[in-house]
C-alpha cells in the first residue's frame, strides 16, 4: 500500500454515482429478469473505464471501479454466495424512526432504494466468483491507461453482512459470522492476488448500533463489534495487512444522526482489525469534531488513518482552503505521513440513489484533490 511520503495522497470511500444504462441493468438482475450475460458484462466493463478516468481527471491517486457491478454495498452477495433468498424490511436508522414524517418524506423523495434485502435460509457457500472475476478483469484494464497511483476494490465485511441481511438458519449470531467469514475470504484473497488493494466495508461497527442493535444497551452492541471484528480477522488470516484498507461509518443518509454512538467508544475496537488503512468520517457536522478523539486514542504504529474531508451527504462543495484545514488538523495528532485525503462514505452506495447530485460528487474530488495539495505544500514546507 503506498502512503503519504512526500505529499498527501488522495482517494476515498469507494462507490460512485452510476450511469442510467447500468443501474438499469443491476436492478433487472436483482429481480431476476432475463438477461444477455455478454451484454452485462460489456456494460459494466466500458462503465469501469469511464469512471476510473474520470477519478484520475480529478487527481485521485487511488482509484476505485466505483463499486460498478454492485446494486448495493451489502446485499450483492446474493449474487455470490448461497443460503439467500427473498426479502426482508431494511432497519431504519433510530433517528428517522423519531421523525417519521421526515423519515417517510425521504422515502418518498427517492432516498430508499428498492433492491431486495435477502435472509439467510440456508448454509452459506460460495456460489459464483465469475462476477468478482470479471470486476477485477475490469478495474485492471481500466488502471493500464489512467494515470493513478493505485488501484482498489471494494468488499463487504462478514458483520456488515450478518447487520443487513437477517439469519434464520444459524443457531446464533457467531456461527453466523463465521460462515460468512469462511465464505467472503475466497473473494477478499481472490482480489488482492490480482494485485489490487482490498477495502472492506463496516458499517455494521457504527452505523450497526443504530440500525440492528438498536434495541441493545451500548455494552451489548460492543460486544457484538468485537465479535464482528474476531470474524473480519478470521477471514483475513492469509492476507498481508498492507493490501488491506477498512471503511467505518455511522451510515451515508440525510437525518439527525443525534443516535450515532461516540467514536471514543467504537476506535478502541476498530483499530484491532488487521487492514493497515482505516477510512473514518471526518467532514459531516455530527463527526468532523472527531480528530481530536486521536489526541486520546492510540492509533497503532502499522496502521494509517484516511479521514472523510468531504462529506458526502450534502450537496455544499467544500473549499479547499476547508479541506486542508481538515488534513493538517489529523496531521499534527498522527502525523502526516501516516493520513490520506478522504471522503466521508461513498456517492453512490445504492445504484441509482444517493444524497449528492452526480455531477457534484466530481466537482467535490476535485476540491478533495486541491485541498491535499495546499495542505501538503503547508505540511512539508513546515518540516522543512
Amino acid at each position: 500500500m503506498k502512503t503519504s511520503t512526500d505529499r498527501l495522497l488522495t482517494t476515498h470511500v469507494g462507490s460512485l454515482p452510476r450511469s442510467q444504462e447500468v443501474v438499469d441493468l443491476l436492478f433487472a438482475q436483482d429481480r431476476g429478469d432475463p438477461m444477455d450475460e455478454s451484454e452485462f458484462n460489456e456494460t459494466m466493463r466500458r462503465a469501469t473505464a469511464d469512471l476510473v478516468k474520470r477519478q484520475a481527471g480529478c487527481g485521485i491517486d487511488i482509484a476505485s471501479d466505483g463499486e460498478t457491478s454492485k446494486i448495493s454495498y451489502a446485499t450483492y452477495i446474493r449474487h455470490r454466495l448461497t443460503g439467500f433468498e427473498g426479502d426482508s424490511p431494511r432497519p431504519t436508522p433510530q433517528d428517522l424512526d423519531e421523525f417519521p414524517e421526515y423519515r417517510d418524506r425521504l422515502v418518498k423523495a427517492g432516498h430508499s432504494a428498492t433492491y431486495k434485502r435477502p435472509v439467510c435460509k440456508g448454509p452459506i457457500k460460495v456460489k459464483n466468483l465469475k462476477p468478482v472475476e470479471q470486476d477485477i478483469a475490469h478495474m485492471k484494464e481500466a488502471l493500464l491507461t489512467a494515470n493513478v497511483v493505485e488501484g482498489f476494490m471494494n468488499s463487504v465485511s462478514p458483520g456488515t453482512i450478518a447487520v443487513f441481511q437477517p439469519n434464520e438458519y444459524y443457531p446464533s449470531h457467531e456461527t453466523y459470522l463465521g460462515a460468512l467469514a469462511d465464505a467472503m475470504r475466497e473473494e477478499y484473497e481472490l482480489i488482492v492476488r490480482s494485485g489490487l488493494l482490498l477495502q472492506l466495508d463496516c458499517p455494521d461497527l457504527a452505523m450497526g448500533r443504530h440500525t440492528r442493535f438498536k434495541n441493545l444497551s451500548d455494552a451489548e452492541f460492543l460486544r457484538y463489534a468485537e465479535l464482528q471484528v474476531e470474524a473480519l480477522n478470521h477471514a483475513l488470516a492469509g492476507i498481508p495487512a498492507d493490501r488491506v484498507r477498512l471503511h467505518v461509518c455511522w451510515g451515508n443518509y440525510e437525518g439527525t444522526h443525534i443516535h450515532d454512538m461516540d467514536c471514543r467508544k467504537i476506535f478502541p475496537i476498530v483499530i484491532k482489525v488487521k487492514p493497515m488503512a482505516l477510512l473514518i468520517e471526518g467532514a459531516n457536522p455530527r463527526h468532523e469534531h472527531e480528530w481530536e478523539a486521536w489526541t486520546k486514542i492510540k492509533l497503532p504504529g502499522d496502521k494509517i488513518l484516511v479521514p472523510g474531508v468531504i462529506s458526502s451527504s450534502t450537496n455544499y462543495v467544500e473549499h479547499p482552503e476547508l479541506v486542508a484545514q481538515r488534513l493538517i488538523r489529523y496531521a499534527n495528532v498522527v502525523g502526516k505521513e501516516r493520513i490520506m485525503a478522504g471522503s466521508d462514505c461513498g456517492f453512490g452506495s445504492f445504484a441509482g440513489f444517493g444524497p449528492v447530485y452526480p455531477a457534484f460528487s466530481w466537482m467535490k474530488l476535485r476540491s478533495l484533490v486541491e485541498g491535499a495539495r495546499l495542505a501538503s505544500e503547508r505540511l512539508w514546507s513546515r518540516a522543512n
